[in-house]
């Protein structure tokens, strides 16, 4: 792919693969350095359409110039992602950001019992997003009033699980494939799943592979896209 100013401001669409521990802001922050260094201009419109956690690696949908009015648009499609459960535990982030808080035995558990939990999580479904998130508040992200130890009432949302599938069980980890709606918390859905079949779960590794028709086997790396404009 060719970059000029003229392409960059009249808008493209850029697919990333964030890695582990990057914010989505920070993969941003790479992406509109390198593309205003290159181009040595400061006003260079860039934003990213679907935030990822950092534990979370994948695909990132970055957008420059008048590309950036089609955010709400690239933000409504559906999403892939693949990654794993641990039963046997939980944690008050619902991933591995924070630790095992709780710990559950996982002997009652056999591969049927958990193929015909999963089936309860598919079509339209109510969810409670994590309080470890960022959506806001009484003006405040809801991470800030988990890491103040504050207690905060959070609405469920009706999101769409199109697909969950099990690809590994190695007890006490499930390895998975879910296509879902946008809003849904992966996080939350191993959660979920954990109290379903009487035990706990966490999400202790995700990864996003597809938004809609693109792919993360199409995608660079910020540092793989930096290099590229560098040539």
């Amino acid at each position: 792919m060719e970059f000029t100013l003229q392409s960059i401001s009249n808008g493209k669409l850029l697919l990333i693969d964030k890695p582990l521990e990057w914010t989505s802001f920070q993969a941003v922050n790479k992406i509109r350095w390198g593309l205003r260094s290159k181009f040595n201009h400061k006003k260079l419109k860039v934003g990213h359409a679907g935030t990822l956690d950092p534990l979370a690696t994948g695909l990132l949908l970055i957008c420059t110039g008048k590309m950036t009015r089609k955010i709400g648009e690239f933000q409504a499609l559906e999403k892939t992602y693949t990654g794993t459960i641990t039963l046997g535990a939980t944690t008050p982030s619902f991933d591995s950001e924070t630790p095992i808080d709780k710990k559950f035995k996982i002997t009652h558990l056999n591969d049927e019992a958990l193929i015909a939990a999963k089936e309860k999580f598919k079509g339209e479904i109510d969810q409670f997003p994590p309080l470890f998130s960022a959506i806001k508040k009484e003006g405040k992200r809801l991470y800030e009033y988990a890491r103040a130890g504050e207690k905060i009432e959070i609405k469920s949302r009706k999101i769409k699980i199109h697909r969950f599938d099990f690809k590994k069980i190695e007890l006490p980890d499930i390895d998975f494939e879910v296509k879902c709606s946008k809003g849904t918390y992966i996080r939350s859905l191993a959660n979920d799943f954990g109290k379903s079949v009487d035990s706990g779960g966490y999400l202790s590794s995700l990864r996003r592979i597809k938004i809609g028709s693109f792919k993360v086997v199409n995608a660079l790396t910020p540092q793989e896209f930096i290099e590229k404009l560098e040539l």
